[in-house]
């Protein structure tokens, strides 16, 4: 199924992502922790598009082997990175053949080392670009999702210059969004209504990371531009040297997270699970088993 469509058929829709690992070990593994996640019925799983040739293929190779063979519905990545129109032309024509339907076009991360998006000869520079073309050559044969940043890009200072960036994205094709982490909710309730002001109506899908390490989740936020809110990070500071206490108090957060953008009607949650999901696992258990009731309230809410 497409997501846009689970979008209007189950929202809040609920989902993982995961990246491709650069050894055949590590590819079954996650393979079979993915294959571990088919009873708890997510309705899609992402994995993510890596810089090197082999971590790409193994990016398509890994959709199609989900899609095909564990029945969980896939989104791949595809990125601007050191890639030229043939070679992405190449590899949507791959996953067209897999029956992969759903797609994320990113610009993706400048190389390591480097500050500034270097654009690829023959390739793109934005992913406003990749988006048009992906439709210019496929038209509707994908479901297109794309990134957004409640707290704004981290090389876009304003916040008016990043939703126009968002808008001619948006504007190029694409079906849905999904943000980039943050922890606190204000954070994208606020963009959630600047978009919408700015003409911005497709489904928006945030983005949460569970905290399971200090220095982890600080070159994270340092890199993504997300704030880690004063009260929380002082909580986690506090118990830095107890792995299990940070673990528990990011899972409890994120937990609460969930469940006021639940709340509100958000047309879904998508967990960062860099390859661990035992506790985007569990918080996903616990927010699936509350769906039901919390589906009920809305429909009576009104009464």
């Amino acid at each position: 199924m497409r997501i846009r469509e689970a979008i209007e058929t189950q929202s809040p829709t609920l989902s993982f992502e995961f990246f491709p690992p650069k050894d055949d070990i590590g590819f079954w593994d996650l393979y079979r922790t993915v294959e571990a996640l088919k009873p708890l019925d997510p309705t899609f799983v992402s994995v993510t598009y890596g810089i090197g040739g082999s971590t790409r293929r193994k990016t398509i190779e890994l959709v199609g082997r989900i899609q095909a063979h564990i029945g969980i519905e896939t989104a791949a990545h595809l990125t601007c990175v050191s890639s030229t129109r043939q070679e992405l032309a190449a590899n949507l024509d791959k996953l067209k053949q897999q029956g992969v339907e759903n797609l994320l076009a990113l610009r993706g991360d400048p190389p390591q080392g480097q500050t500034v998006f270097p654009r690829t000869e023959g390739g793109f520079q934005y992913a406003n670009e990749l988006v048009a073309f992906i439709r210019d050559r496929h038209h509707d044969g994908f479901c297109i999702g794309a990134a957004c940043y409640p707290e704004g890009h981290p090389e876009c200072p304003r916040l008016d210059r990043d939703l126009d960036n968002l808008k001619r994205k948006v504007d190029a094709g694409v079906d849905f969004l999904i943000t980039q982490l943050f922890f606190d909710n204000d954070f994208f309730f606020a963009f959630r209504d600047r978009a919408v002001a700015a003409g911005i109506g497709v489904p928006l899908i945030v983005g949460l990371m569970p905290i399971l390490s200090v220095g982890q989740i600080k070159r994270f936020t340092e890199m993504c531009g997300a704030t880690i809110p004063p009260p929380l990070l002082e909580k986690i500071e506090s118990v830095e040297d107890d792995s299990e206490a940070v673990r528990h108090i990011g899972m409890y957060h994120a937990t609460g997270q969930c469940h006021a953008l639940i709340e509100q009607q958000v047309a879904g949650v998508h967990f960062y699970t860099l390859n661990r999901s035992t506790a985007t696992r569990a918080i996903f258990q616990e927010i699936k088993a509350e769906l039901p009731v919390r589906q009920q309230r809305r429909v009576r809410s009104p009464l």
